[in-house]
Parts: structure tokens; sequence; C-alpha cells
């Protein structure tokens, strides 16, 4: 028999309802689905990949976006604050000159007086009390005076420049005179108070 017979022959046994060809024919038609479907799924996997994609790439440039932002707003808080700092380190103590400068209008009254005064002692109590006025604005500014009469030596706050011979018992170890004044400015030391002590 020909080829051409032959293939003839199988084209006629597919084409007649026999059970066997009936079968071979559900399973090409299940083949043909499912490469189809495989062609569905392949293209809807393509398109959900896709979707994803660009879907990251938007958070990536939202991200990116909220972090310029951020850092310029960062930069300008820095030099912001570097400028308020420089600012204050220049003008901080405008409010202390500020309490001092009638201090100094009292002083200047003063001597003007002294060039024509007579009475030494009314002299001598207008200097004390500018000296009074002045401590209180210290005071007022968290200037305090360091305390050293009968105080035992503490070398927190004072520095003993020179002992001596104690005048009695009970002075051994304390402060007998102050040679310099100490002073702490909110609590720390800003000088230390130069003391005589007793041994």
């Amino acid at each position: 028999m020909d080829p051409k017979e032959k293939r003839t022959i199988k084209d006629e046994e597919l084409q007649t309802d026999s059970p066997v060809n009936e079968t071979a024919a559900n399973d090409f038609a299940e083949e043909a689905v499912q490469e189809e479907t495989q062609k569905t799924e392949d293209t809807t996997e393509e398109v959900d990949t896709a979707k994803e994609l660009e879907d990251a790439k938007q958070q990536l440039d939202e991200q990116k976006d909220k972090y310029l932002r951020l850092s310029a707003e960062f930069d300008n808080y820095r030099k912001r604050t570097m400028k308020e700092k420089a600012e204050l380190i220049l003008n901080g103590g405008e409010k202390t000159i500020g309490s001092i400068l009638p201090i100094v209008d009292d002083f200047e009254r003063a001597i003007k007086n002294m060039e024509t005064a007579t009475d030494v002692e009314a002299v001598k109590t207008g200097v004390e009390l500018i000296y009074n006025k002045f401590i209180a604005v210290l005071g007022q500014n968290g200037v305090k005076v360091i305390e050293t009469k009968d105080h035992s030596l503490d070398t927190d706050y004072h520095e003993a420049i020179a002992v001596i011979p104690a005048p009695s018992e009970d002075l051994k170890g304390k402060i007998i005179d102050c040679v310099q004044t100490g002073y702490t400015l909110n609590e720390k030391v800003i000088r230390h108070a130069k003391v005589v002590v007793g041994e």
C-alpha cells in the first residue's frame, strides 16, 4: 500500500465515530485547550510581574522624594540652629550688660560728686550703696559670692594660698582670711576663693 493511501485510510478512521478515534480527538482538543490556557497564564503572569515592577518603581520614587525632602529639611534645620547659636554667643551677654549699665551710671555720678564732696563719710556710704546694688544685680544673673568666713577649707570652692598658725584651737583647719573673693555662676565655680588657712 502506498503512503497516500495509508494517510487517507487514517483520516477516514479519524473521521468515523469509533471510540478510539473519539478519544484521540478529545486528547487533541484537551492538549489544544491546555496550550491555550498555558499561554493565557503566561500572559497573565507577565502582566502581573509588569504591574508589580511598576508598583515597586512608584514606591521607590516616592521613598526617594521623601528622603530628599527630609534631607533638605534637616540641612535647613542644621543651618538655622548654627546661626542661632552664633547669634547667642555673640549677643548672649546682652541681658547681663543691660542690667549692669545702671550701676555704671551710678559710678559716673559718684565720681562727679567726689570732685566737689567734702564729706568723706557720705562718699563712702554712696560707694557702699553702689557696691551692694552691683552684688544684687550679679545675684539676679546667677552669680553668688563663695562664703569663706569661719568655714572649713573646701577645695571645690577654696584655694589655700597660705597656711599660718591658728590663733586659737577652734580655728585649726578653718579659713582665717580671704585674700580674693570667689564666685559661682548657677552653682558652677567661675573663680575659686583664695584663702589663708590656720593650722
